[in-house]
Parts: C-alpha cells; structure tokens; sequence
C-alpha cells in the first residue's frame, strides 16, 4: 500500500449555515420537528429566513465539519463537495481552504444556488435544520477523482449523501477505490430521520463491507435497529461492522469492535450553548485517532474533546486550535 497523501477525506452535502436562537413557538410556527433535520425547497428556505432574527452565518455541512476539525488536529485533510460558482459558494471555497483543507471540487456554473442548511438553536442548546441542498445535490461520481481517493487513508462519508441520487452513486465510487487501495471507509449515519429514511440500505452497506467503520448517537442507532434497548442494538452493531462508534451525549461514548469494547467519558464543559455539530467534531477526533494508529480509548477522548469545544458556541467550526486544546489537556499529537 502507497502512502497516504491525506489522512482523512470526505465527501459531503457542501452547505453554508444559517444560524439563529430561537425559542419553541417558532418550530411549532413552522412546523418543524425539533432536533430533526428536513430537507425543503427554495420557497421555504425563503420563509424561514425571512422569520428568523439575526443570524451567524458560516460555512458548514456535516462532513466538511469533521474534516475541518482534522485539519485542526493537524493531520493532512481534503474535501469533496459541490457549491456553485456563486458569491456563497466562493465564501464556501476560501473558509474551507483557509482551514487548511485540500479542495478542488469544481464549482457548478449553473443550476441551483449553493446550498444552505437554516438552523434554528433552542434555549437548551439543541439544533432543528432546515436544509436547501442546492448545488449540493449536483454532487456526482464525476467529481470523484480516484488517484486522491486512493491516496487518502481513510475516505468519511456521511450518511446524508444518500438523499441526492447523484451523491449517492459518488459514495459508492468513492468506497469502492478506497478498498480497492487498500484503504478504509467510514459512515456517519448524519441524523436518526435520515436513517428512517434510509434503513436498509445504510444496514446493507454495513454488511456487504462497502463501510467499515461507522459513526452513529444513540438516537441513530435505536432507528436503525428499530430497538429501544441499547445494549441489544450495540449487539447488533458489532456484528454487522468492523467498528462502531457510538456517542451518548454527557455519557460519553462506546466504541465496539468484534474483539474489544471500550467506553470513554465525556468532556467537562462550562456551559451547553449550540450541540450543532457535536458529532461532526467527535468524528474528527476519533478520525485522527485512526490515521494515527493510536489507541481507541485514545481516539475517543479527542473526539470527546473536540465535541466538548463546539458545543460551548455558536456554530459547527472551530474557534481554537483543536491540536493546542489536546496538548494542554495532556493528549501529545
């Protein structure tokens, strides 16, 4: 196996977020299902935005997340998604790059604008998205270059490429060079409605090995086994991948292999302000933690940490150095 030019890729929905505090009576104005995410079309993205207050916009979508808090760590990181050649999109492609993630996907010249997820933050810190894909959706296997996906050592995914078709044939693109090289393929299951959606394809591409690896709450892993008994549903996890990682929130984290279960704590936190992208950020721990062969339990507490940064402010990026956050917590890189 050739050496790695990145250690962790991802291909994802690319999405500019829009985020704003809001309180009960404006889901329920909007019909919205809180903690969910549901995809809509234009016109409704326009009505949202137009109720909403003042907002925190910054570039966003859940894989892009994660790969921006392993360019963090200071691991070698690229990105694979589709904004178009708008001035969002633009704004898209410097954050991401100023991150210090490798992106080159080319922008779409017409079709739909770059797309936004509208993200209304509850009091108790919980996150309810509203998702314009946009450009995103245009998203296709042709965008897949080979020789990155078989240089990267592990190729992310997340689970929400599965609403757009053409997506979907790029992830599969994606694992099958991945394997082909030698390389390992992760799934994050992005959202317990999005496996409602999704449920049997997700378990077929866990059991026919297209992923290895998988990343999923317990909300997402109760839909998925259609169970309400967590230990019945990690059972099942356990046999139908190689690993799982399961986060629960302050309970910290449960990571399965067919020869080892470990359980790792959560991070202290002062305060709980936005838990969007919680789970983007503890895969970018834990990803790191693979790249670099170090330990599960090792990998675990990154991605607690990591997760535990995000949550105390507005927004799913960074706003310190992840790398510095590990060494003063004692964790050497």
């Amino acid at each position: 196996m050739v050496d790695a030019k990145y250690d962790v890729l991802g291909i994802g929905n690319a999405l500019f977020d829009v985020l704003v505090r809001a309180d009960e009576a404006f889901l329920a104005r909007h019909g919205m299902t809180k903690g969910s995410m549901s995809l809509i079309d234009e016109a409704r993205a326009a009505a949202i935005y137009g109720d909403m207050g003042p907002a925190t916009e910054v570039s966003g979508g859940s894989a892009a997340n994660t790969i921006v808090g392993v360019a963090s760590l200071g691991a070698r990181a690229a990105y694979v998604g589709k904004v178009k050649n708008d001035k969002i999109g633009e704004l898209y492609v410097h954050d991401i790059r100023a991150a210090g993630v490798a992106f080159e996907t080319k922008p779409a010249s017409d079709g739909p604008a770059t797309g936004c997820s509208y993200i209304l933050v509850t009091p108790d810190g919980e996150r309810t998205m509203n998702t314009y894909l946009g450009a995103a959706q245009d998203l296709s296997s042709a965008d897949v270059d080979p020789a990155e996906i078989a240089a990267s050592r592990i190729v992310y995914l997340e689970g929400y490429l599965w609403d757009p078709k053409n997506a979907k044939d790029a992830f599969v693109k994606a694992a099958k060079i991945a394997h082909d090289s030698r390389r390992k393929v992760a799934l994050t299951l992005s959202d317990s409605f999005c496996v409602d959606r999704y449920r049997d394809e997700f378990l077929s591409l866990m059991r026919n090995g297209t992923v290895d690896i998988v990343f999923a709450n317990e909300s997402e892993l109760h839909s998925l086994y259609m169970t309400s008994d967590f230990d019945t549903a990690l059972r099942q996890l356990r046999n139908d991948v190689n690993l799982g990682v399961v986060t629960r929130s302050e309970k910290g984290c449960m990571v399965v292999s067919v020869e080892d279960s470990v359980a790792v704590p959560a991070s202290p936190i002062a305060q709980l302000v936005d838990t969007t992208g919680a789970g983007d950020l503890f895969a970018a721990g834990f990803l790191f933690g693979l790249a670099r062969e170090l330990p599960y339990r090792t990998a675990g507490q990154l991605g607690a940490l990591a997760a535990a940064e995000i949550i105390q402010h507005i927004g799913a990026r960074p706003q310190v150095s992840l790398k510095e956050l590990a060494q003063q917590n004692g964790i050497a890189l």
